[in-house]
C-alpha cells in the first residue's frame, strides 16, 4: 500500500503532464497539422506510403487526393501479410502486436496492428493523461494510498507465427513495467487469467481486503463484478467493502442506463465518474472536468483526425474535412490516421462536438448501429435517451437490451422490436412501453413522422428477457468481458431472431 507522501510525489509527477495538454489546447490545428505530416513522413518508405506516393505529400490536401478513405476489408490483405512476419508494410517499425476486436457487427474478428509507438505514446499515455486530468480538478484526491481495480477483457495472448494476438486490455497488461502491480489489482496473473468466470471469483478473492480507491472497466461488466463483490462478502453496498473508493473511469458503452444502478452500489455525494474513449484502433479522448457531459478531443497521442458529416455520409466515397473546419452539434463519422499504420481509416463511431474551443466530444454511436429501415434515422443517442425517460417515469431500471426491425409484411406496418432485461421490472409493461414511444416521438421528429397513425411504423413491440439472457447469449458466443457488448440497434433481425430462440 502506499503512503501520502507516495500519493503526493505521483501526483506531482503526473500533473506535469498538465503544460503539454496545454499547448495543443492552444494550437490544436497546428499540432495535427504538424502531426500528419510526421506520419507521412516516418512511414514514405513503407509498401503503403510508396504506393500512395507519401513522398510527394505537403499538405491535408495532397493526403485526401493521394490516399482513399479505407475500412478494414480494404486493409486486411495488407494486415494478414504482417502477421505472418513481413515488416515495412503500412508503418516502419515493427508490429508483432494485434488487437482482436469483439466482432459485435461482422462475426469475422478485426485484427488491429498496436505498434510500440501506439503502446507507450497513445493507450500508456493516456492512462497517464486520465489520472493526470483527474489529479488536476480534484487537489484533495487519496487516489495513490491505495490501488486502482481495472477490470480487463479475455486476458489470453495468442501466438501465430512471429505475432502476438488478443484483447487489447490483454496487449497492454502484458507491457505494463514491473511496478504496475504495486498501484493496481488485481495482479497481472490474475488479469492475464483466460476464463472469465474464474478470473472473476480470482479478482474477488484478491481485491475484497485490499484498499481500493478507483475502479476501471466497462460499466456492463463492472456492474456484474461489484454485484458479486457484494453477494461473496455479505455487504449492502460497495463503500462497506472498500470505504476510501472515490472515482471510477468507465468507457465502452453508454453509461446513462447504468448511472442510477452505480448510485445504489456506491451510495457516495461527491464520488466522481469519469468517461474515456477508447478503442482497439486508439485512444481518443478523456473528460477533463469533473461532472461533466462531454470529452476533451486527444490531439496528440500520434492520432490524425478527420470527420465525415453524416448528413453526406457514403462510406469510403464521403467527403472529409479536417478538424479546423468542423462544428458544434453535427454528427460525424470518425476517420483516422494512426501511429500503427492505420491510414485514414473509418473507425464506424459517431461523434459530436459540443465545444470547439478546446474540442470536445460525446459519442452519438455507430455508422452502422442505427435503424434506419423505414426512413426514422434512430441512432443510439435517441434510443438511450428515450429508454431513460421511460424509466424514470415507471421506475424501471436496465440491465441490457438490443433493438431491431420489423419488415412491412402484406399491408400491415413495419416496427421495432425490443427484446429488455430489467434489473427492476415496471410494474405495468403497456404504460412503460407507450412512455417509450412517447419519449422517441418527442426526441426523433422523424421517428414521429412515420408513427403518424400507425401507417409506416406500429407502436414498438416490447419482449421482457429472462434474467440473465444477454450473459447467456455472450457466453456462447465466447465473449463474456471486457470491450465486448450486446450490439444495441440493427437494421437486420441476425441477434433478434438469436435472442428469441434463448
Amino acid at each position: 500500500m502506499a503512503y501520502p507522501i507516495v500519493n503526493s510525489i505521483i501526483s506531482w509527477f503526473l500533473k506535469k503532464r498538465i503544460h503539454q495538454i496545454e499547448l495543443f489546447l492552444k494550437y490544436p490545428n497546428d499540432v495535427q497539422d504538424e502531426l500528419l505530416l510526421k506520419l507521412v513522413a516516418t512511414a514514405k518508405r513503407t509498401e503503403f506510403g510508396k504506393i500512395h506516393q507519401f513522398s510527394s505529400i505537403k499538405n491535408y490536401n495532397d493526403f485526401v487526393k493521394h490516399v482513399p478513405i479505407q475500412k478494414y476489408e480494404t486493409i486486411e490483405p495488407l494486415i494478414e501479410r504482417c502477421r505472418q512476419g513481413e515488416q515495412n508494410l503500412f508503418w516502419p517499425s515493427q508490429i508483432k502486436w494485434f488487437a482482436k476486436s469483439s466482432g459485435t457487427t461482422n462475426a469475422k474478428s478485426k485484427f488491429i496492428p498496436v505498434s510500440e509507438e501506439a503502446l507507450e505514446y497513445c493507450h500508456m499515455k493516456a492512462g497517464k493523461d486520465m489520472l493526470c486530468l483527474y489529479i488536476n480538478n480534484n487537489e484533495e484526491t487519496q487516489l495513490f494510498t491505495g490501488k486502482g481495480l481495472k477490470l480487463g477483457g479475455s486476458s489470453e495472448i495468442y501466438k501465430d507465427n512471429n505475432s502476438y494476438f488478443g484483447d487489447l486490455s490483454a496487449i497492454i497488461t502484458e507491457n505494463l513495467p514491473f511496478w504496475a502491480d504495486y498501484s493496481s489489482a488485481p495482479s497481472q496473473e490474475v488479469a492475464l487469467m483466460a476464463e472469465w468466470e474464474t478470473k472473476m471469483d480470482a479478482i474477488i478473492e484478491e481485491t475484497i481486503n485490499e484498499n481500493i480507491t478507483s475502479l476501471v472497466g466497462v460499466p456492463s461488466w463492472m456492474l456484474v463484478l461489484l454485484n458479486n463483490v457484494l453477494e461473496r462478502t455479505g455487504k449492502d453496498n460497495i463503500l462497506e467493502v472498500w470505504p476510501n473508493l472515490e472515482v471510477y473511469f468507465h468507457g465502452g458503452v453508454n453509461f446513462n442506463p447504468y448511472l442510477e444502478q452505480y448510485k445504489k452500489l456506491i451510495p457516495k455525494k461527491d464520488f466522481k465518474y469519469y468517461e474515456t474513449y477508447n478503442a482497439s484502433e486508439g485512444f481518443f479522448a478523456i473528460q477533463d472536468r469533473n461532472d461533466s457531459k462531454d470529452l476533451l478531443l486527444m490531439l496528440d497521442y500520434g492520432i490524425f483526425y478527420e470527420f465525415i458529416p453524416m448528413s453526406n455520409y457514403k462510406g469510403e466515397n464521403s467527403k472529409t474535412i479536417p478538424i479546423s473546419e468542423v462544428k458544434k452539434g453535427t454528427d460525424y463519422a470518425l476517420i483516422i490516421t494512426t501511429n500503427s499504420g492505420l491510414w485514414r481509416y473509418l473507425i464506424g463511431d459517431t461523434i459530436r462536438f459540443t465545444c470547439l474551443e478546446p474540442y470536445r466530444i460525446k459519442i452519438t454511436g455507430r455508422t452502422r448501429h442505427y435503424i434506419n429501415v423505414f426512413g426514422e434515422e434512430l441512432n443510439i443517442e435517441n434510443v438511450e435517451d428515450a429508454l431513460k425517460l421511460a424509466c424514470q417515469k415507471t421506475e424501471a431500471t436496465i440491465a441490457d437490451y438490443t433493438v431491431g426491425p420489423i419488415f412491412m409484411k402484406d399491408k400491415k406496418s413495419g416496427g421495432h422490436e425490443w427484446i429488455i432485461e430489467f434489473n427492476e421490472h415496471p410494474e405495468n409493461m403497456n404504460y412503460f412501453t407507450e412512455m417509450l414511444d412517447n419519449a422517441l416521438k418527442s426526441i426523433n421528429s422523424d421517428y414521429e413522422a412515420k408513427r403518424y397513425n400507425s401507417m409506416t411504423l406500429a407502436m414498438p413491440k416490447i419482449h421482457v428477457a429472462k434474467e440473465g439472457l444477454f450473459y447467456e447469449w455472450l457466453k456462447k458466443k465466447d465473449k463474456l468481458g471486457g470491450q465486448h457488448k450486446v450490439p444495441r440497434l440493427s437494421n437486420q433481425r441476425d441477434f433478434i431472431e438469436e435472442l428469441l430462440k434463448l
